[in-house]
């Protein structure tokens, strides 16, 4: 293998959502690497999942829509 093109792989910490670490090896740059979500908090691995519409988007697309059918139901006129 060519020297000076592969990157670090090192061993480094992960730790959980929930507070657990682990080490493992990776490319990462850290030592550490905190994780955002993991299997344990993911509405998907809970079974919790929810559908949540943020700030009206659902509506938000529905009357964009009625707008642009309107408009090609206009043309065809």
């Amino acid at each position: 293998m060519k020297k000076g093109i592969h990157p670090a792989y090192k061993t480094i910490d992960v730790v959980q959502t929930d507070g657990t670490t682990f080490q493992t090896r990776s490319c990462y740059k850290g030592d550490r690497m905190v994780l955002e979500i993991d299997s344990k908090s993911h509405p998907f691995f809970t079974g919790k999942n929810l559908l949540i519409d943020t700030a009206g988007r659902v509506e938000r697309f529905n009357k964009r829509f009625e707008k642009t059918k309107a408009i090609k139901d206009a043309k065809t006129k």
